[in-house]
């Protein structure tokens, strides 16, 4: 196991250890000087990195390697990043130090998905689900995927837990308001993210396929929606499949943000808000879990929220919860 980790490296720390090379790009800088900008990754995260007047051999080991590094940690515009003395491939090295995995026992999760995917009654669905979920080769590819490559579940197992959450999270939303269907939107919830499957690739670290790249999940989704639904021996309803379709590609909410179209539906409206509020609140807590552990109030602003976060190490450690009788003093009659 190797000791040192991203997400711990101080400022002016040496560094001496594995990591993948996710990026590589050779700039040059204002004077014309050669170097290499880099990112590495393990399973704590990600950092920039910088070699300047890099080496032939350095300057050649190609993207997606694991790499020994040396260096020292230093800011660049208020950001950590290594600054590389050397770089080359590693000899030897530990897959599970470079690749999170959840933290979660698999039994607990695949229960937790069953449970959620047995709420959907209507029985039209139902075979749909059946006939995805049913395709062995695939659940296990599922349930071992990553939810994305950064930001939000990007660990092994990332992306069942992301859509138990989505999906609990819809149940609510359709209990709570009306006219909504909502056997449709926790069918939805459960789809619109397993062309993830096809979208990402995960050895060393997570990375994006070719089909990945070119289509994107959110229309490698609905593609694999729609080719189990011809695999029924009996067809669903059109328009039961053009509302799940919708749904499904337009998760994503805005034209800007991937979505091939915007929400034109309700249960497309609330499986959007849940799915960005399940991927905000997850990218929130990997964020602030590291600063929090070296007893730091603030992470810096290098973030997907582009702003310092709060990240207070014992919030609410030690407080008791009031009895019953308590609590209803807190309410006014």
């Amino acid at each position: 196991m190797k000791r040192q980790f991203l997400r711990e490296l101080a400022e002016g720390s040496r560094v001496d250890s594995v990591f993948h090379l996710s990026s590589k790009e050779m700039r040059s800088t204002r004077t014309g000087e050669a170097y290499l900008a880099l990112e590495l990754a393990d399973r704590t995260g990600r950092m920039s990195a910088v070699f300047f007047r890099p080496d032939p051999s350095a300057a050649s080991v190609p993207t997606g390697t694991v790499v020994r590094v040396s260096g020292v940690v230093t800011r660049f515009r208020g950001a950590k990043r290594v600054s590389v003395d050397a770089l080359a491939p590693a000899g030897e090295y530990d897959p599970a130090d470079l690749l999170q995995s959840s933290r979660r026992e698999r039994s607990e999760v695949l229960t937790e998905f069953k449970a959620v995917a047995a709420t959907v009654r209507d029985k039209e669905l139902r075979r749909l689900l059946k006939a995805v979920f049913g395709d062995q080769e695939f659940f296990a590819r599922f349930v071992s995927c990553p939810g994305a490559r950064t930001h939000h579940h990007a660990y092994l197992g990332g992306l069942i837990e992301h859509t138990i959450a989505v999906a609990t999270l819809c149940r609510t939303l359709g209990e709570t308001y009306e006219r909504v269907d909502g056997d449709l939107l926790v069918t939805a919830a459960l789809l619109h993210d397993i062309g993830k499957v096809d979208e990402l690739t995960y050895d060393t670290a997570v990375g994006y396929t070719d089909e990945g790249r070119l289509l994107g999940h959110v229309v490698l989704s609905e593609r694999r929606v729609r080719e189990a639904a011809t695999r029924l021996g009996r067809p669903l309803p059109a328009d039961l499949v053009t509302r799940l379709s919708h749904a499904i590609l337009a998760h994503h909410g805005e034209l800007e943000w991937g979505s091939p179209k915007r929400p034109s539906t309700i249960e497309a409206l609330l499986l959007h808000h849940a799915d960005n509020l399940d991927a905000k609140a997850d990218g929130f807590i990997a964020l602030t879990g590291g600063p929090a552990l070296v007893e730091e109030r603030w992470t810096d602003a290098s973030n997907l929220f582009r702003r310092p976060l709060y990240a207070p190490s014992a919030l609410g450690n030690g407080t008791e919860i009031p009895d019953l009788e308590e609590a209803h003093g807190l309410i006014g009659a």
